[in-house]
């Protein structure tokens, strides 16, 4: 196939270039600035110019392509008028791409966030939440997911709060910045709570079986460690760095501190069924030992 990709620079997006085009697909990915042009051209890949606000190009770019993949989105670490901003900006580029696939059959892939069951691992089969701080991504995903009755073979990849690699990224990316800034390797609540995690490289992997596979209208989870207890995490990062290791309030961590404080453990079992999906790098716990002080 030729892919469309967003978001191909970033941690997820930079293991997807290089996993299609390893695996015999070519890529057509956006770029905003120069420095993410010359970080795609010299992964191989070809270049639309273009923000993700740029409606007309990312529609120029679909229509080029038999597949496309969009991972690009705002910080989520950012204020709640900031997060906002992002789901909104985020919501229209899908609209966009999905209208531009409608009565085609080509695949287009996107990313979500694994949910929060109480008391279980989330399944693939559990809806996403309509209440919180991200609620909207929830339902920019569920509309484009809908589009399945209307010629578009639109799946969803469900990552969990922490997508690492060489222990830099996601929620645990998160606890590094801050323990490197404060001096503190904190962790809200008691610490007890759990968090999904998969190498960046394993998701690239999922994304592109999705890509290549996946039903339209499915959901399904990037999740290597099912749960992974925050304050082990937190445990790790302050010997890693040689910092004390302690709890400090929920409200830290600003609009997302309830769902860093939130138990939230998922499963994979069906994707890994259906898509014959297997992980094979480090584990978070594993990849934070390459931390450096």
């Amino acid at each position: 196939m030729h892919v469309f990709v967003t978001g191909g620079t970033g941690t997820i997006g930079s293991a997807v270039v290089a996993d299609l085009q390893d695996n015999g697909h070519t890529v057509l990915a956006l770029a905003r600035s120069d420095s993410s042009e010359r970080a795609l051209r010299e992964a191989g890949a070809g270049v639309l110019r273009g923000a993700l606000a740029d409606l007309d190009v990312l529609r120029a770019g679909a229509a080029q392509s038999d597949g496309v993949i969009t991972l690009a989105f705002g910080s989520v670490f950012a204020g709640p008028d900031e997060l906002a901003a992002a789901i909104a900006e985020a919501d229209a580029a899908m609209s966009a791409l999905g209208e531009a696939l409608l009565g085609t059959d080509r695949p287009i892939v996107t990313v979500a966030g694994t949910p929060s069951v109480p008391g279980r691992a989330s399944t693939e089969n559990d809806p996403l939440g309509l209440d919180g701080p991200v609620a909207g991504r929830a339902r920019s995903v569920n509309a484009l997911l809908d589009l399945g009755s209307r010629g578009v073979r639109a799946s969803a990849v469900r990552m969990p709060r922490t997508v690492h690699n060489d222990g830099l990224g996601g929620f645990a990316g998160v606890l590094t910045e801050r323990a490197r800034r404060t001096g503190v390797a904190g962790y809200p609540g008691d610490g007890t709570q759990r968090w999904p995690a998969v190498h960046a490289r394993d998701a690239a992997t999922l994304l592109r079986l999705a890509l290549e596979k996946a039903p339209a209208g499915t959901s399904w989870h990037a999740v290597a460690d099912e749960g992974v207890a925050v304050r082990d995490i937190a445990t790790v990062i302050g010997r890693r760095l040689a910092l004390p290791v302690h709890p400090v309030p929920t409200e830290t961590f600003g609009p997302l501190g309830p769902v860093f404080a939130m138990d939230q453990p998922a499963s994979s079992a069906h994707t890994r069924e259906a898509l014959g999906w297997q992980t094979t790098h480090p584990s978070l716990l594993e990849d934070l030992e390459n931390l450096q002080p």
